[in-house]
């Protein structure tokens, strides 16, 4: 098969910006088609709830269940997922669930408050969400990973229901999945998938219950309900193709830079992978170690698509200039393979996940170093932070006002609420004043 055509950028060269522009451009935009079935899902899920979902559930995944019943999974059965794995795969799973969890358990937030002189008191109440859904996707996209990452945050948040939902298309079950979600501490398991799917967590049906969150990703038709159903149910992120930006030294091993590209590049045609680097020799290298590794990867041609439409290969001028174009791209995986990345770590600003050092492959973030892998995609870790312990807690103001404070605050709010023309804001804190 030809050598990959590769896009090589200079940073110091006319026009990079604009280039960099073009490459980086991903709108995740649903045609007019799509949001038409989705409108017409949701539509028909809260008017008609299991019928509906049933209908649907037998149409897209090709199933021929006759009620709802059939299509939950209980506790007994992710029990029996979870022993019947292999003995190295339920090890594994466990481990990395125990990682996770530590982890999480660090991003815990409690409630404060203080006492002003005048025996006022402020503060904030933090609680968590009553009840979540978590979107898995299903058939080939099976992503146990995804169970532990989604689900382990909100069971340390003290969510007290999990809800899962993952397609069985032609009903093939992913027995990993399922032991996840043993392990994860999910609570119910519904064997749905498609916009459909979010509909039934938003709105709820006669069996599934109502959500206040949705987490988790899928394809084009469940992202779109999710953007759909924002503001009756909140939702986690409306997540791009995957992304890695490596910068180098120059000195890591080429093929393990190589590798690290294709690590995102096989998640899916659209998938973009970045190296930048001082060294101009050693991108030609990394280009060498691509072209050798290619064909022994099982998922050679979607790698091979994935770089050919959207993997950048750029000459910084020195680490400095290629921490401010990671900056620029504000990527979802950053790693530092660098001789001392902890110094560049104060020149980053935007990343979803920084991974630093030579050894620390981004895949390890992906399973089981601890931090979550569920992380902003297309720019938005200018703004966006991941997934985290933190999604699935509610803060409340607390306020409480001794007599004598509120006689002093009245007279301030009431001449701030003059000042809006509100009397009856401002006449309701006067009747605290004390004469």
């Amino acid at each position: 098969m030809s050598n990959i055509e590769i896009t090589c950028l200079d940073s110091q060269q006319a026009g990079f910006e604009a280039r960099l522009d073009k490459m980086l451009a991903w709108e995740s935009v649903s045609d007019a088609g799509v949001n038409q079935t989705v409108n017409e899902i949701i539509g028909r899920i809260r008017a008609e709830g299991d019928a509906a979902l049933v209908e649907y559930t037998n149409r897209f995944d090709r199933m021929s269940v006759a009620s709802m019943a059939e299509l939950e999974m209980g506790q007994e059965r992710l029990q029996q997922a979870l022993e019947g794995l292999p003995a190295e795969q339920r090890l594994a799973l466990e481990k990395a669930a125990e990682r996770v969890r530590a982890y999480h358990e660090k991003q815990l937030a409690g409630s404060w408050q203080y006492t002003e002189a005048d025996g006022t008191m402020l503060g904030q109440q933090v609680t968590p969400m009553d009840r979540v859904g978590l979107y898995v996707p299903g058939g080939k996209a099976a992503y146990p990973s995804s169970v532990l990452m989604n689900a382990l945050p909100a069971h340390v948040a003290g969510v007290e229901e999990i809800i899962m939902v993952v397609p069985t298309p032609d009903g093939v079950v992913n027995e990993l999945v399922l032991a996840a979600a043993a392990v994860a501490g999910v609570s119910r398991v519904f064997t749905v998938g498609g916009a459909q799917a979010v509909a039934a967590l938003a709105y709820g049906t006669e069996t599934v219950p109502r959500v206040d969150k949705i987490v988790g990703p899928g394809n084009i038709f469940v992202a779109t309900a999710k953007r759909a159903v924002f503001g009756a149910v909140g939702i986690d992120m409306i997540a791009g193709p995957s992304e890695i930006l490596v910068i180098c030294d120059g000195d890591t091993d080429p093929d393990w830079v190589a590798m690290d590209l294709f690590s995102q590049a096989e998640h899916d045609e659209d998938a973009q992978s970045i190296l930048v680097s001082p060294d101009a020799e050693f991108i030609e290298q990394v280009k060498a170690s691509i072209e050798k590794l290619l064909p022994t990867m099982e998922r050679e041609e979607i790698i091979r698509q994935s770089l050919g439409n959207r993997a950048i290969l750029i000459k910084a001028q020195d680490l400095s200039d290629a921490a401010r174009i990671n900056n620029r791209v504000a990527p979802e995986h950053l790693e530092l393979s660098v001789a001392d990345p902890e110094a560049l770590l104060k020149e980053i600003r935007h990343a979803g996940a920084i991974f630093m050092g030579r050894y620390t492959a981004e895949a390890l973030g992906d399973y089981c170093a601890g931090p979550n892998h569920v992380l902003p995609t297309s720019g938005t870790a200018r703004f966006s932070s991941p997934l985290g312990v933190y999604d699935f807690q509610k803060r409340s103001s607390l306020i409480m006002f001794s007599d004598e404070g509120a006689s002093e605050m009245g007279k301030v709010a009431s001449v701030l609420a003059r000042g809006e023309g509100l009397t009856a804001h401002a006449r309701s804190a006067e009747y605290r004043i004390k004469s």
